[in-house]
């Protein structure tokens, strides 16, 4: 009896492991219809379980944009409202001593 639950806690785990690599690195198109599809699987769970919050956030995260994907034309080129305080410190190389 423990081997076979063993067997099962192991591949529960790789199985978890598997779709967690699938929708880290896996293709855009393949992550949202890997969302969608578990996000309708936990909407048709009975709502005793209460997993209704689990699917919404899984159905926003399918229809989400990431940033940087090219879905508008103007990303990262419209300048701040509010100057930034300057966070770099700049050392002439002059100065700079070497350590023997």
């Amino acid at each position: 009896m423990n081997s076979v639950l063993d067997d099962l806690l192991v591949g529960a785990v790789l199985l978890a492991s598997l779709g967690y690599a699938v929708t880290k690195l896996g293709p855009r198109s393949l992550k949202k219809r890997v969302f969608t599809a578990l996000g309708a699987m936990l909407a048709s769970a009975p709502a005793i379980l209460g997993l209704g919050g689990v699917a919404q956030r899984l159905a926003n995260a399918s229809g989400k944009t990431q940033g940087a994907c090219g879905g508008c034309d103007n990303c990262g080129t419209e300048p701040s409202a509010v100057p930034r305080p300057q966070s770099e410190i700049n050392v002439p190389v002059a100065r700079i001593g070497r350590r023997v």
